[in-house]
């Protein structure tokens, strides 16, 4: 099966349709993604099949999230290359995407991707979420918020409930191990206004099962979090 077929087939399993115009963004997404790592360290995963596997049906995963309708708007912290917030924004093009990235150099790369994929609403930060969270602009104005390999449950938490919106959701795909993550995060939830809501399981094609941990913002953050830059990673709640 070609990657193409792939994507296209395990999506349909899970109730996704994509467009021939979508699977055509995502083959020009793979292709930029490919040559630009050839001079810039974006990720690891660099065959075709793999991509298409391990970061674009791991981020459309994400999906089943939200049975009823896509959030109006997703900010994605420490996205790297972009995932999972771009493979979203293919899927739910009216979606208003934040993309958020501490080095300058991958944020140039997702720069170029919107260009090239002709997305409108995204923005790209090169910042930290810590910083993020503190600014008016950013605090609490997200329906979704979302983070991936970034750290432990505690600390995404810290990292993302201050930009979600009362009523939105955190989502934070998660090994197997998920469920002993959220349980050990329950009281940072708590602490930043979120709860736990559900913990689904997530099955990738020739991949070890995976978990989305699923988090509603049911109250304002305090003030006081996120806390400076580093602190939320070196003092877990």
């Amino acid at each position: 099966m070609t990657p193409h077929d792939l994507l296209a087939a395990t999506a349909r399993s899970w109730g996704i349709t994509l467009s021939a115009a979508q699977l055509d963004q995502f083959e020009r997404y793979a292709a930029e993604l490919i040559r630009w790592n050839q001079h810039t360290n974006l990720t690891t995963i660099v065959e075709p099949q793999a991509i298409v596997v391990r970061h674009f049906l791991d981020s459309l995963a994400l999906a089943q999230a939200w049975a009823a309708e896509p959030p109006s708007s997703l900010a994605d912290i420490g996205t790297g290359a972009g995932f999972p917030g771009l493979p979203l924004k293919l899927l739910w093009p009216q979606l208003r995407l934040l993309l958020v990235e501490s080095v300058g150099k991958k944020t140039e790369f997702l720069q170029h991707t919107v260009e090239t994929l002709a997305l409108s609403d995204v923005e790209i930060s090169t910042a930290r979420a810590e910083e993020l969270g503190q600014q008016p602009r950013y605090r609490e104005q997200f329906a979704a918020v979302t983070a991936r390999a970034v750290a432990p449950l505690n600390v995404l938490a810290e990292y993302c409930l201050p930009l979600c919106e009362v009523g939105g959701l955190f989502v934070a795909p998660k090994s197997a191990d998920g469920p002993h993550e959220a349980a050990a995060a329950r009281d940072a939830l708590e602490r930043l206004g979120g709860q736990l809501v559900a913990i689904h399981p997530v099955q990738l094609p020739g991949v070890e099962e995976r978990t989305l941990v699923v988090v509603r913002k049911v109250q304002n953050t305090p003030q006081q979090y996120p806390r400076r830059v580093g602190i939320p990673a070196k003092r877990p709640l």
